[in-house]
């Protein structure tokens, strides 16, 4: 069997659709998730012990909300969320259906990732900036953030990786993209060549933003 033989099934204009719905989908829900996770991370590390506005009770119902959103598989998620997303965009399905669903199980992921970097920050550049009298914004500002960088940068990359795999969940419900391509021909036509493919531009796809993620993080460590 030649090469040409074992990519008969291959309709190659659907894939190119398929894999540009999938970067809509990823980049699309990996925005609002920095967006919402990156101040809920600093949320989490400042109501946390031992850090500057320790708040037990408000850290204690974050934590509890995040880690039950973490813990939700995300296929159960994305139907439990479908009369939510129809409220907000009309439709659960397609690129719009996807997004919500994404963004819902992405961020609190984020969030744990972002206050694991902040907490990785050298204690004396906090107590050093607050010395200065600097506000809270401006420790937040002038001192966490641009010193957790290499973390935060680490972070984004491992939650898009995870989105990657979620966005190929999301076709179990029509989201669309390489995941859905997958499902409808490779899955249930028994169509292993577009299986194949799908399968290889996702781990394309994963490896070039592992690659754009370690040299961002490289890149800001050396700052």
């Amino acid at each position: 069997m030649d090469a040409l033989s074992f990519f008969a099934n291959v309709d190659w204009a659907e894939i190119w659709l398929a894999t540009i719905d999938t970067m809509i989908m990823l980049f699309g829900s990996l925005f609002f998730t920095v967006l919402l996770g990156l101040p809920l991370g600093v949320l989490l590390f400042l109501c946390g012990p031992r850090q500057l506005f320790e708040q037990k009770g408000v850290y204690a119902l974050l934590s509890l909300v995040v880690n039950v959103l973490r813990s939700l598989p995300f296929i159960i998620l994305l139907i439990v969320m479908i009369p939510f997303t129809v409220l907000i965009t009309g439709t659960s399905l397609g690129v719009a259906g996807a997004i919500p669903p994404l963004v819902v199980g992405a961020t609190p992921f984020f969030a744990r990732l972002v206050e694991t970097a902040l907490r990785e920050v050298d204690r004396g550049i906090i107590e050093a900036t607050q010395s200065m009298g600097a506000t809270t914004r401006q420790i937040i500002t002038n001192a966490l953030l641009p010193e957790a960088r290499p973390g935060i940068f680490a972070a984004i990359t491992v939650t898009a990786i995870t989105l990657v795999s979620y966005t190929a969940m999301a076709g179990v419900v029509g989201a669309g993209g390489l995941g859905d391509l997958a499902i409808r021909f490779g899955y249930q036509r028994f169509q292993t060549d577009v299986m194949v493919v799908t399968v290889v531009l996702l781990l394309v796809l994963v490896q070039v933003l592992q690659s754009v993620g370690d040299k961002l993080v490289v890149h800001f460590s050396r700052k």
